[in-house]
């Protein structure tokens, strides 16, 4: 474990432990490493795993901590769609699930736990075959309405958006429903008219029924919109994907 002695006050910090030294006025109280801060830097691997190993620990020591509980499915969402090697993706999706819903059990009418167990549930469905996809439709939908019953506004609209992709991918047979999928994305780039994911989604579903023109209109806003900071990491894959986007659809009809 590396150690090294702060410039004042004599305090020994330990990476990731929180030690009490002492000096002249008395004890100092040296912070352990910051999750947030460490998974603002995800496009890191080593960064995001150790937000992700911060909130495992505060969670099995606390089973109550709420805020560790969400924020380590957040984290495994993370790891699960973009950081880990395809072998280990599987696992940390449905580690997320789990946390999740120890999220949701804690604080039912928040949002958070929901949201990212929708959000788990979503990525194994889409990533990992017909029988994901079947075995958990249900229990995304389900999670992401109770998010619009306790707050449609959660992250830019963020439950509009999901539901807007579940309608997108669910196969009509079983609910799937492209304008439905409209409708929803619709909904919620009213709480942020230039998110970048939505757009893309938005793109996607208008390419589907036809509309290349608008779809084509939708993925350039999703280029030209500014990053999310909160969100940098996500929006400049999803960029990506608006620039392919674009060149599948060629110039206008």
């Amino acid at each position: 474990m590396a150690v090294s002695m702060a410039a004042s006050g004599g305090a020994v910090i330990a990476s990731g432990v929180r030690i009490t030294a002492l000096d002249a006025a008395g004890p100092v109280q040296v912070p352990a490493d910051d999750p947030d801060a460490l998974y603002r830097e995800r496009e890191s691997p080593a960064s995001g795993a150790k937000a992700v190993a911060i909130w495992a620990q505060r969670l099995e020591q606390n089973p109550r901590d709420f805020e560790s509980a969400w924020k380590l499915a957040r984290g495994r969402y993370w790891q699960g769609t973009n950081a880990l090697p395809e072998a280990e993706r599987k696992t940390a999706l449905e580690q997320g699930i789990a946390a999740a819903r120890t999220a949701a059990l804690i604080e039912p009418a928040r949002p958070e736990g929901h949201f990212w167990m929708a959000a788990n549930m979503g990525a194994l469905a889409e990533s990992f075959g017909l029988r994901q996809g079947l075995k958990y439709r249900g229990a995304i939908k389900d999670a992401l309405e109770r998010v619009l019953s306790i707050d449609p506004s959660f992250l830019y609209g963020s439950a509009d958006r999901a539901l807007g992709r579940w309608y997108f991918k669910v196969p009509r047979l079983f609910g799937g429903d492209l304008r439905k999928s409209e409708s929803h994305l619709r909904a919620a780039l009213a709480y942020k008219a230039d998110s970048v994911i939505t757009q893309v989604f938005l793109a996607e579903t208008l390419n589907a029924l036809g509309r290349k023109d608008d779809a084509r209109r939708a993925a350039q806003t999703a280029l030209d919109a500014p990053l999310d900071p909160e969100w940098s990491a996500e929006d400049r894959r999803y960029k990506q994907r608006a620039t392919e986007m674009i060149k599948v659809l060629g110039p206008r009809s």
